[in-house]
């Protein structure tokens, strides 16, 4: 990687400094935020400046990183352009001959509010620059600018642009987010809504989000949406999953290293948190970060020094809000001595439970028909989306989903990959385990509603399915009515009134 650097003509630019810039920070060597070359590739990026070096200098540099790379030389040829064709990062001269970066600006959020702006700019005042974030870009680059400078941030925005498209990919998201609801999530269980009204809520404030769940129900998706809510949203969202990464690895990638701090430390690196200053940090599976980690992360909440490892003196200043999330117990990990009691009470300001997909029993169907769309419309097909059977959907709703909505959305791509337009998906087709109970109830629920006229049949179906849900709501919340209301999501006169319904006593776990 060179480090020659990218000018931009000697009468307005200066040399980019060694000093600390939170946006321009380590290589995309760091680990998580590496760039794949599918990524690069499916990353439309445009280049405008006037200078006639810099714009192709940049644009040689990004196309043998792999980026789909196009350049423009001309404000108004820029703005046909973005009017035309949608970018995902758009790289603009504040300072054009004949159309302001600002403008140009303006045209690429509204061609695609979702684009990522970096605006470049000689001026050796930031006034500008800042100018600019206001507006809604995502970063500035000051001229000039190495090539390892431009791979970096430019590989950070791919992560990010990469990021939020795989969680439109996941269960609510809408295909294309508008300004003001970036993103939407599908579900309409009373529980799931309080949730993501709850979040959407909190999304204004800078206030640390501590969100619980089982594995594949959402956290991560719920933590961009509470990003993209929040005036943090052009800025960074950097997850770190602290259960993926080495125990010898992650207070580096956390905070930074100076060189020489360890053998192998050949350069200066910038840390995560640095590199989200003014965005978010999301950390999932907060109970397995070591200990030493977690006494340097409370000391960044507390006063917003970040200090790299090696280093005794503050390295920087950064202002990140933080979401955590766990799959766990989390108040047994405090117990257990794994998690610093300080640490969680400073990021579990705001808890937010998401509950498990056999609990939102009525958004599996309009969950499967989503995926079922958007998984059919990728395989760019003739023919009209297949449909599936009121058999299959009941098999769908019968399933445990231990997997939740990560689980339902791999079963639908692999019935979308094989239907055929037009072509019921049956019950059969679906590839679910042959799990005993399953298939139990399954059979239970059909075979006992023949030969019964609609009606009692359906009351006798629901009250079935109340009381066994009852029972096992009471052996979930361990006879605390508060607790299994919260897992109902209804609340406790509602759940009293249905026990008596039902005749379900209150049972106790010892």
């Amino acid at each position: 990687m060179t480090s020659t650097p990218i000018s931009a003509g000697a009468h307005r630019t200066r040399r980019l400094t060694p000093a600390y810039s939170p946006r321009n920070g380590s290589s995309s060597q760091g680990g998580l935020l590496t760039v794949s070359a599918e990524t690069k590739a499916q990353t439309r990026l445009l280049v405008i400046d006037d200078e006639h070096t810099l714009r192709e200098s940049c644009a040689n540099v990004l196309s043998l990183e792999g980026y789909d790379a196009t350049i423009c030389g001309r404000g108004d040829e820029a703005l046909d352009l973005l009017r035309r064709r949608p970018f995902d990062i758009v790289m603009v001269d504040l300072f054009m001959s004949q159309v302001d970066g600002l403008t140009l600006l303006r045209a690429a959020l509204k061609s695609n509010p979702a684009a990522l702006v970096i605006v470049m700019t000689g001026d050796p005042s930031i006034d500008s620059s800042i100018e600019a974030l206001r507006e809604g870009a995502w970063d500035y680059l000051p001229k000039p600018f190495s090539a390892a400078h431009l791979q970096v941030l430019v590989g950070r925005a791919a992560h990010f642009v990469r990021t939020a498209r795989k969680s439109r990919d996941v269960a609510g998201i809408h295909d294309e987010p508008s300004p003001g609801d970036k993103l939407a999530i599908l579900g309409s269980t009373p529980a799931f809504r309080k949730a993501i009204e709850l979040a959407r809520k909190v999304a204004a404030t800078d206030a640390s989000v501590f969100i619980t769940g089982e594995s594949g129900s959402g956290k991560e998706l719920v933590a961009q949406f509470i990003h993209q809510h929040s005036t943090r949203a052009r800025r960074p969202f950097i997850p770190i999953n602290c259960a993926a990464l080495p125990e010898s690895l992650i207070e580096s990638e956390m905070f930074g290293h100076r060189k020489g701090a360890f053998t192998g430390a050949m350069r200066e690196k910038t840390g995560l948190i640095e590199a989200a200053n003014g965005g978010t940090l999301f950390f999932d599976e907060l109970a397995d970060m070591p200990k030493s980690a977690q006494a340097k992360l409370l000391r960044v909440i507390q006063d917003g020094v970040v200090r790299r490892v090696g280093s005794e003196e503050a390295d920087a200043v950064v202002d990140v809000r933080f979401i955590s999330a766990t799959n766990g117990d989390i108040d047994a990990a405090v117990r257990d001595g794994a998690l610093r009691e300080d640490l969680l009470y400073r990021l579990r300001v705001v808890p937010v439970h998401l509950p498990p997909l056999r609990e939102r029993l009525e958004d599996i169907p309009l969950l499967a028909d989503y995926f079922l769309s958007r998984f059919w419309k990728r395989r760019s097909q003739p023919g009209e989306t297949p449909e599936l059977t009121e058999g299959a959907l009941r098999r769908l709703s019968a399933h445990p989903w231990r997997g939740n909505v990560r689980e339902l959305q791999n079963v639908i791509e692999h019935v979308a990959v094989l239907a055929e337009a037009g072509v019921a998906i049956r019950a059969e087709d679906l590839p679910l385990r042959n799990d005993a109970a399953t298939e139990r109830t399954v059979a239970e629920n059909m075979l006992s509603a023949v030969d019964e006229c609609y009606h009692p049949a359906r009351e006798r179906v629901i009250t079935r399915f109340e009381t066994q849900y009852l029972e096992w709501l009471m052996q979930r919340g361990g006879g605390n009515m508060s607790e299994a209301a919260r897992i109902a999501g209804v609340d406790r006169t509602t759940l009293y009134r249905l026990m008596e319904r039902h005749g379900v006593r209150r049972t106790t776990t010892t």
